[in-house]
């Protein structure tokens, strides 16, 4: 294996003050060629961690963070890990280490390899080293209420079909459903006959992984228009159950004329409705015993019609809160705020969809500033949704948005 060559050529002395006046700026880190040349030597590779710098590794997962140990380190220029090149941080390069994240791109070629090329682009390092490829990651579904015989799609990463062992997709009841597509982060599957309730495991040849989320989730469903309604309150809620067909049963309609701008004058009864759990006849029971910084609000959405304007406003109220809405403009109050059409100025869906928000983002106000005052467990007994201002500009629309299977869940 050749060897660097190193060249020397006459410099002036201004040349060379201007190299040590800059060289006292910088962080040794940050240069190159701080030692000199020399074919580069591993010695081995360890994690970043401080606490385990003892650890050495001779394999990493993807996307993960490993340090480079040896000499004559500084003039590699390339770091490959099988077929797949690193992304170089030269401040992270010195003559005896190098920090670099493997890429998170799973490798065509397996070689088990790390490959360190200098500068000339002719000397390279072959180190043995393997990389990792994490069982599957599921984030979430496009929609968590989908019939028997319907397609399902699952989001998250790491969805690798090997010809060897192909992606295997298992509903409540360990009821397998045919796999219809896949690429890294989607599958489509469609649910077998009979699939219940709770968690979906994918399986590949990399591992087995269930989802912390529930498929058809019942658990502490708030409101689902058919049994649990808003009953009581000022507004109940326009209740609708076709055009466009349901889940199951009823769901919430929000529907009618809203101006585009930030604040606009809005009519409520199309656009809201509030659940007073003492008029209602509920008991004095939170919806969510759990640690709410882990929780969030679910439901399944059908924009039917084109949102451009206001936020969906989400506001948690004590048991003894009715008769008053009054919170709805009070700054005292958090609330969360759903606003899918903010980047590209509308909104639209495809069928209904899945909407998950943290119950830690409760936390603006009515015009969409931060509210001073946190969620706490005891609002968890009411709840008011309404669509209004956000302190976002927007234009004007007749927007069409359906909503059913409200409920706060665990996240984790």
């Amino acid at each position: 294996m050749k060897g660097i060559i190193i060249t020397t050529t006459k410099v002036s002395a201004i040349s060379i003050l201007l190299v040590i006046l800059f060289a006292g700026m910088l962080f040794q880190a940050c240069d190159k060629d701080d030692s000199g040349g020399g074919m580069p030597v591993v010695a081995y590779v360890r994690v970043t961690d401080a606490a385990k710098s003892d650890s050495l590794v001779t394999h990493a997962f993807m996307g993960s963070t490993i340090a480079i140990i040896g000499e004559n380190l500084q003039n590699v220029d390339e770091i490959w890990f099988n077929d797949q090149e690193a992304y170089v941080n030269f401040s992270f390069v010195t003559s005896t280490s190098i920090i670099v994240n493997i890429p998170d791109i799973i490798p065509s070629t397996v070689t088990n390899l790390m490959l360190l090329i200098n500068s000339n682009k002719t000397d390279t390092l072959k180190y043995p080293f393997g990389v990792d490829v994490p069982p599957p990651f599921l984030s979430g579904m496009l929609c968590e209420y989908v019939d028997d015989g319907e397609t399902a799609v699952i989001k998250g990463n790491f969805f690798i079909d090997d010809p060897s062992s192909p992606l295997k997709v298992f509903f409540p009841g360990n009821m397998e459903g045919t796999v219809q597509s896949v690429s890294i982060n989607k599958v489509e599957v469609m649910v077998p006959q009979g699939a219940g309730v709770g968690p979906i495991q994918v399986k590949s040849i990399y591992g087995s992984t269930r989802s912390s989320f529930y498929f058809r989730d019942d658990r502490n469903i708030v409101l689902d228009f058919d049994v649990l309604t808003a009953s009581g309150g000022w507004r109940s809620g326009v209740i609708g159950n076709s055009n466009p067909a349901p889940i199951k049963g009823n769901y919430v309609r929000f529907q009618g004329a809203m101006a585009g701008g930030a604040g606009a004058q809005w009519s409520e009864d199309p656009f809201s409705f509030n659940l007073w759990p003492i008029a209602n006849g509920r008991p004095d029971v939170p919806f969510y015993s759990g640690d709410i910084a882990n929780a969030a609000i679910k439901f399944e959405c059908y924009v039917v019609e084109e949102w451009k304007a206001s936020a969906l406003q989400m506001i948690f109220t004590p048991y003894a809160t009715t008769g008053t809405n009054s919170y709805i403009g009070d700054s005292n109050v958090p609330r969360g705020l759903w606003i899918p059409w903010k980047e590209s100025g509308t909104y639209k869906t495809d069928g209904w969809t899945t909407v998950s928000v943290p119950l830690s983002e409760f936390k603006y106000t009515a015009s969409g500033g931060t509210c001073g005052n946190p969620l706490t467990a005891d609002m968890l007994r009411g709840l008011t949704f309404f669509v209004y201002s956000g302190g976002v500009e927007g234009t004007d629309c007749t927007p069409h948005i359906c909503i059913d299977n409200i409920r706060v869940v665990p996240v984790q």
